[in-house]
């Protein structure tokens, strides 16, 4: 007998994490400048965010594997979280913000990779359903874009530091109510050799190597696409909807995704994705002055991070196939920790130089994964996946 997925419970966390992330990726660049915070230093403190996520997931992830403690590490990291993030309260000088960014951020960091395993723990054979729960996370997101951009509009700030302490509080809630299912993710071998043959292959290090490329590309926009908007005489609510617009064409590439997987390879789409990635950030470099070139770059955001995402989250469950907390904890870890820190300190550096700059530099890294890609990425195949075609695979946010 089939055990009754908790659609619902799984839904509910992915939508006030994404929620958290929709408040923090377009406003908290904001608050840092209402602070009197320099470029360097903005670029400085949101690169330590994915600092932590290079380090923060593997060790939890290492530790998920070994000790089947998945859901104990999920519901403490969330825990831990609010508990470090309330340091913002107390002082906002530089050293003591990147203190509490760390803290806050290495617990955070943790969760998403391991949740995404206990829901595919709960999805075995039912892996299309997927992105239909995933969605929810994309759904927080624009909720959370255009409420807090509303709301940033006619008050202060310093109430983002209220909203997002709300948030990590409804993420931990949402954590208490959903455990994991152990039949669900076969163990398999799990030794050390497995694993280093694993990453051996050179079609998983060509992928590690376009995922990072990816996220560094991302630096300019998650940094300061708010800032470069607010230059351009964007509103706070314009802003925002411009965020949630890319997030909502990365919603509704979910409700298909799963037809797309079953109809082109996993190489073709992340090829494809990685090109119109290139293509996204010279569209904002070019044209932001224009609103509707700029719409149409906001929903490449579908390609750039829905798709690109969907086929990398595929790619390890095949390939990881005995590791799946380990290998989500690197894929996290390389791409939106090390990529993601790489490209928040480019930024920070080369915003002065000029914006368009920056954006420049963030589509050739696009364009030379989609060449890493073409040249060297192979889709994976196993024994497990014969069936792939007839009950295919859905991304994710």
């Amino acid at each position: 007998m089939t055990q009754q997925l908790p659609y619902w419970r799984l839904s509910a966390f992915y939508f006030f994490y994404f929620g958290l992330l929709g408040t923090w990726l377009p406003y908290w660049s904001l608050y840092l400048k209402s602070l009197g915070y320099s470029s360097g230093e903005i670029g400085i403190l949101s690169a330590l965010v994915m600092v932590t996520k290079v380090i923060a997931p593997n060790i939890w992830g290492y530790l998920a594997d070994r000790y089947d403690c998945r859901t104990r590490i999920i519901r403490l990291g969330s825990l831990m979280a609010i508990l470090a993030f309330a340091g913002v309260f107390w002082r906002q000088d530089f050293y003591w913000l990147a203190a509490v960014v760390v803290g806050y951020s290495f617990f955070w960091n943790a969760v998403l990779s391991q949740f995404d395993v206990l829901t595919l723990s709960h999805l075995s054979g039912r892996y299309a359903r997927y992105s239909l729960i995933r969605v929810w996370g994309s759904i927080g997101f624009i909720v959370a874009v255009l409420a807090v951009g509303a709301w940033l509009d006619y008050h202060p700030i310093a109430h983002l530091l209220l909203i997002i302490t709300g948030l990590l509080t409804a993420i931990w809630l949402g954590s208490l109510l959903v455990a994991e299912n152990p039949q669900g993710l076969s163990r398999g071998d799990r030794s050390p050799g497995s694993l280093r043959r694993i990453l051996s292959e050179p079609a998983v290090l060509a992928f590690f190597a376009t995922s990072f490329l990816l996220q560094f590309s991302h630096g300019p926009y998650y940094t300061f696409f708010s800032i470069y908007l607010e230059g351009e005489g964007y509103s706070t609510t314009a802003t925002g909807m411009l965020w949630s617009l890319g997030v909502l064409a990365e919603v509704l590439l979910f409700m298909g995704m799963h037809r797309l997987l079953a109809r082109f390879s996993l190489r073709h789409i992340l090829i494809a994705s990685l090109a119109l990635t290139a293509l996204r950030w010279w569209m904002i470099a070019e044209f932001a002055a224009s609103t509707a070139l700029l719409i149409v770059a906001q929903c490449l955001h579908a390609a750039s991070f829905g798709s690109a995402h969907a086929a990398a989250v595929e790619t390890i469950r095949r390939f990881f196939t005995a590791h799946h907390g380990q290998g989500m904890a690197l894929y996290s870890g390389l791409s939106f920790g090390a990529g993601g820190a790489m490209g928040a300190l480019f930024s920070g550096y080369a915003w002065d130089i000029g914006a368009r700059y920056s954006f420049w530099v963030a589509a050739a890294a696009a364009a030379l994964a989609a060449w890493l890609a073409w040249r060297y990425f192979e889709t994976p195949t196993t024994s497990a996946d014969a069936n792939h075609r007839s009950a295919p695979t859905a991304g994710v946010d």
